[in-house]
């Protein structure tokens, strides 16, 4: 597989540069509702064609892609605890005690 034809398929799907494996089905399945010969006869049977080869080759890729469990990666996927960390003991923003007058 090429990077061209990853973003060919993430085109074909209609899906932005980051899409979770569940966006990706959800995708894949309205897409085929919408163009599957029995349901939009009318549609051209290549459509369909390309709509699985793109579902496939991203289902593929998303298969064997190695995933990061590292504290940055945890991070940068929840910016929320990167928020907690950086202000939960500030006097101002977190839920540390005020400091005695």
């Amino acid at each position: 597989m090429t990077y061209a034809e990853l973003t060919t398929a993430l085109r074909v799907l209609g899906l932005p540069q980051q899409a979770t494996l569940a966006e990706i089905h959800q995708r894949h399945r309205s897409l085929v509702k919408a163009h599957h010969p029995d349901i939009a006869a009318d549609d051209d049977p290549q459509t369909i064609r390309r709509i699985n080869a793109a579902y496939t080759l991203l289902r593929d890729y998303c298969a064997t892609y190695s995933y990061s469990f590292s504290h940055e990666e945890f991070l940068r996927q929840n910016p929320e605890e990167r928020m907690r960390l950086q202000f939960y003991d500030d006097p101002v923003w977190g839920n540390s005690k005020p400091e005695p007058d």
